[in-house]
């Protein structure tokens, strides 16, 4: 198992080692969250790579990944434990049968751990000494007020409370990611156990090596002029701005077709991969896309 990075460019090299290409602004949060042992609370527009943060991690320092995915109704039974009711019910039948009669014992047996499912927030709180898991808590905008009050307990102390068998804590605390679109506002009071980074899109230079990483077959004109074409649609008032995500996406796509450079058809035909509302594709599949791909090709000539 990989140490935890001992400075700032211990956690850039980490990072990259990953094939994560992130601003020191980024490597010094993530450095004092791991230090610290504090939640780090991603917040940024879809498909900026705030989930890709928590999955380099735990393949980089080879430790389990543990990923709850938010949902509008998210609850305690689905993210944190509930009993086996089945077994449970066979287990007591079977007591019955055998002659039990004595009810609490019957009742310390099928309340016992045997016969709990440990959802990811229980699964986070039982890693081993040494080798605590990355929990991710992606898009916890999508839940609601309530289960953000719940996670209060997990996040301040790692524990959590079952009725039947007491309190259970951490033996160590896990390394918390936590991510959100910021479709809605995060109360306060969870903001504060936790450290903060908004997490942007990134420059052109930045976007560019992202892209030589992910698509290493990419052609570099290719690559060159993806990023540029992208970079001048975030400029415009979309209604959904492509993320790094549709980048890389687009750059492989159009490297599967054998793509050495952008053409008014060939943008026709695959915005689709970058922009994913009709709104948007019809405002760039006219003259203003045509007009942003003239900027990007006299931009490389004269460079």
């Amino acid at each position: 198992m990989a140490e935890l990075p001992q400075s700032i460019e211990d956690t850039l090299a980490l990072l990259e080692a990953g094939g994560y290409v992130a601003d020191r602004a980024l490597a010094t949060v993530l450095f004092l969250s791991l230090r610290m042992k504090r939640p780090l609370f991603l917040e940024g527009e879809a498909g900026v790579g705030k989930t890709e943060i928590a999955k380099v991690l735990a393949a980089t320092l080879d430790r389990p990944l543990i990923r709850l995915q938010c949902y509008e109704g998210l609850d305690v039974s689905s993210a944190v434990y509930e009993w086996n009711y089945a077994a449970q019910m066979i287990e007591i039948r079977l007591d019955e049968a055998s002659g039990k009669v004595d009810k609490k014992a019957i009742e310390r047996n099928v309340f016992s751990e045997k016969f709990l499912i440990r959802r990811p927030v229980l699964q986070a709180l039982s890693g081993k000494p040494g080798k605590a898991p990355v929990f991710l808590i992606d898009e916890l905008d999508r839940t609601d007020e309530a289960f953000e009050a719940f996670l209060l307990e997990v996040l301040s102390d790692y524990q959590v409370t079952i009725p039947e068998l007491g309190t259970i804590r951490a033996a160590e605390p896990p390394i918390v990611i936590i991510t959100t679109n910021r479709t809605r506002e995060i109360h306060d009071a969870l903001k504060r156990r936790c450290l903060y980074h908004w997490v942007d899109y990134p420059s052109a230079e930045r976007e560019l090596e992202i892209v030589r990483r992910k698509v290493p077959a990419a052609n570099e004109r290719l690559s060159d002029e993806i990023v540029r074409y992208v970079q001048k649609l975030r400029d415009m008032d979309l209604f959904k701005l492509p993320g790094v995500a549709e980048t890389i996406d687009w750059a492989g796509a159009l490297t599967e077709m054998d793509k050495l450079a952008l053409d008014p058809e060939t943008v026709s035909d695959t915005i689709g991969v970058l922009l994913k509302y009709q709104d948007d594709i019809a405002r760039i599949s006219g003259g203003e896309g045509r007009r942003i791909l003239d900027e990007v090709k006299a931009e490389l000539n004269a460079a």
